[in-house]
């Protein structure tokens, strides 16, 4: 059915059924509808070159009604524009959903961060750190099953010892799975004799890492410093880091399993492999874990 036609279904239906219901029966969409209202399609075309003005407008003051946006246009284009041509146009590119989108307002953990500016990053102009007194936290998606799907993978890493302390891999990125990435990290710490009280954990602002539920959690329950990088991935290298060489050295690994089980249990052996096996650079050619035993005493 071409789309003629389905405007002159839409015409008859409008009546009895309305818009709405008569454009979705024959998959017509909405802009296409009020573009074929216009005088011979041609309204369009002759007012093309302020379409991403008025978008423009429609981001920058979306509470802005049709009066408010023809003055903002005026301003730009002169006063020969008609309050009744915003209009038509609003309704033929669909503006009025775009002005109905807004930004959520950030949380107060958002605007803390953004209080805090550079500060909020604790680690930037830090020297010398202690085995276990800084660790980085982030998320991965990782694919398997042959590409079809995907798991998300968050890890704790020591910034001295490079022992991944917690990691926990679930179908989303949500706060449950961050909080068991981290219970886990507390038991490895534990038998290290360390407590949480005091150190820095470092990441990104995912929303996970904003949230309440993780942010109470370490800063009240735990007493734990939080750290937020202000370049995302780039304010955390050693993470950008891991997850490259993770992900490349493992991506047949991955790739061959086919339940969400069969990527976890991949995940646990190959971060067992990294901490008890696999040689680190910036350790001295050591395994982290043998790293963590050599500084054990200095703890």
């Amino acid at each position: 059915m071409s789309t003629a036609q389905k405007v002159a279904l839409v015409r008859t239906a409008v009546p009895a059924w309305g818009l709405r219901p008569a454009l979705a029966a024959v998959g017509l969409a909405r802009a296409t509808w009020y573009y074929s209202q216009c005088r011979r399609g041609g309204y369009a075309e002759k007012y093309r070159h302020l379409r991403k003005p008025l978008e423009a407008i429609a981001r920058v003051h979306p509470e802005y009604g049709y009066r408010r946006v023809t003055a903002e246009l005026q301003a730009t284009w002169g006063p020969g524009l008609n309050h009744k041509v915003v209009q038509r146009l609003h309704r033929l590119w669909d503006l009025p959903l775009l002005r109905r989108t807004r930004r959520p307002r950030p949380s107060g953990i958002q605007q803390a961060i953004a209080i805090a500016d550079r500060h909020a990053n604790l680690i930037k102009e830090k020297g010398h750190i202690e085995p276990f007194a800084v660790i980085y936290a982030d998320f991965t998606e990782l694919l398997y099953a042959g590409g079809r799907h995907k798991g998300y993978l968050i890890t704790l890493i020591d910034h001295a010892t490079k022992v991944v302390v917690g990691w926990a891999v679930g179908n989303r990125k949500i706060t449950e799975v961050a909080v068991q990435a981290w219970e886990q990290a507390k038991q490895t710490l534990a038998t290290y004799g360390v407590g949480c009280q005091r150190m820095i954990v470092h990441h990104d602002q995912d929303p996970v890492f904003v949230g309440y539920g993780w942010t109470s959690r370490l800063l009240l329950d735990e007493r734990v410093r939080i750290s937020y990088s202000l370049r995302g991935a780039k304010g955390n290298p050693e993470m950008e880091a891991f997850f490259s060489r993770f992900k490349t050295e493992n991506r047949g690994l991955l790739l061959d399993c086919e339940t969400p089980d069969e990527l976890t249990g991949v995940v646990a052996a190959r971060i067992e492999y990294y901490n008890r096996d696999r040689r680190h650079s910036t350790i001295g050619y050591r395994t982290p874990l043998s790293y963590a035993e050599i500084t054990r005493a200095q703890l």
